[in-house]
């Protein structure tokens, strides 16, 4: 199983047939809509860019064909939606228009608006589909009263012109386009788990260190008072000192507990195979722990590898029931591989309530891979991938 599922790349519909099937009939209103669709768009296009181009001699022209070009990407948008329910395609929306932000001034931003391809090519496909969308309109209608016998082939082939032109003037442009969709869902995976991870500091040093160190300023003041008081009880304020050095240790404790769940000191100081060695010796089932690196990634990689790990060894205490594990960690080209595996019960999922999912979308986040394997009985292994970059660089 891995970290993301992805459609099929075949995504033409069966082969036509004499008899009518769902999906002949839903390519004979997509021809039939061709028309007025094809209507709005060229009525919307003719008017709106070919004025703001008229205009473009006074101050409101550019304006008005930004705001033109705006409308074309919502024609788009809408032809995309007609095109995956009634043609089938899995077509990805282009991302959304990204530039300069509304503090660098009104021309940049105009002109991010008038270079937008998206828009243009959605133009052009408004201009090109008047002539189309009247000859699959006529011969789809005529069609259905004397061609009946041969309307499923007709309307496929008209159809898979169809697909064709949405997919070579309304899908994205390229795959930077598609990269740049990609990593602005991945910045959101980031942001999230951040503050996930501000929430997780901030209850664990309400609930643990700080409610001991309140106790602890409590015990001391108590003992405070019986030393300076009328009646002198050094037996209560030794106890109660004593009390109070509990409570300062315990608060220590959790204090290094937490910062190792922030960025633990051996892993600064002595890198990843002395920190995940650290991590294997509180596992509940032996780890066998092998790191083949012969310089050091990138603090950010080397962090977010330490911490994956540490969650998996933790999902092998608390579900695998395993007898033995091992973690394996090693540098292929440009790539920083994991893999963790286990002799357990197996059964492992993404959606298994492990924190599994989390952690492919913290890896996807920052470019990487998660893989696991985990049949019912066992063994589970898990390969996680990240991008190597050189320490010291960003």
């Amino acid at each position: 199983m891995t970290a993301s599922i992805t459609a099929p790349d075949n995504d033409r519909p069966p082969p036509a047939r004499f008899a009518f099937g769902r999906h002949t009939w839903r390519e004979i209103a997509h021809l039939l809509l061709n028309l007025p669709m094809a209507l709005i768009g060229f009525v919307y296009v003719a008017f709106t860019i070919f004025t703001s181009v008229a205009l473009t001699v006074t101050v409101i022209g550019l304006p008005l064909l930004a705001l033109g070009l705006a409308g074309a990407r919502g024609l788009g948008g809408r032809e995309r939606a007609r095109a995956r329910a009634l043609l089938g395609i899995r077509i990805e929306e282009p991302s959304p228009l990204h530039g300069p932000r509304r503090t660098d001034g009104f021309v940049p931003r105009l002109w991010m608006r008038l270079k937008d391809p998206v828009a243009w090519r959605t133009v052009l496909y408004c201009f090109v589909r008047l002539p189309w969308g009247v000859l699959t309109f006529g011969v789809t209608l005529v069609s259905l009263f004397v061609l009946w016998p041969v309307l499923p082939f007709i309307a496929r082939g008209m159809a898979n012109a169809d697909r064709a032109m949405v997919r070579g003037l309304l899908s994205p442009s390229n795959e930077l386009e598609r990269r740049i969709a990609e990593l602005e869902s991945d910045r959101g995976v980031v942001v999230d788990t951040a503050a996930a991870d501000l929430r997780r500091i901030e209850r664990d040093l309400h609930d643990g260190a700080q409610a001991r160190l309140v106790a602890l300023a409590m015990g001391l003041g108590l003992a405070k008072e019986k030393l300076s008081g009328d009646a002198l009880d050094t037996t209560a304020a030794a106890a109660m000192v004593d009390e109070a050095h509990g409570e300062v240790k315990l608060a220590l404790q959790e204090l290094r507990d937490l910062a190792r769940g922030i960025h633990p000191a051996v892993l600064t100081d002595r890198g990843l195979d002395a920190a995940l060695s650290s991590v294997a010796s509180r596992c509940t089932a032996p780890v066998k722990v092998t790191v083949e690196l012969a310089e050091r990634p990138a603090e950010a990689i080397e962090g977010i590898a330490y911490f994956t790990v540490s969650e998996l060894l933790q999902n092998v205490s608390k579900h695998a029931q395993a007898k033995n594990a091992s973690v394996d960690v090693w540098r292929a080209g440009d790539r920083l591989l994991i893999q963790v595996q286990d002799d357990g019960r197996g059964g492992a999922s993404l959606d298994g309530g492990t924190g599994m999912a989390g952690l492919a979308e913290r890896l996807g986040a920052v470019d990487g891979l998660f893989v696991l394997d985990s049949p019912a009985g066992g063994p589970t292994t898990i390969t996680a991938e990240l991008p190597w970059r050189e320490r010291g660089k960003r």
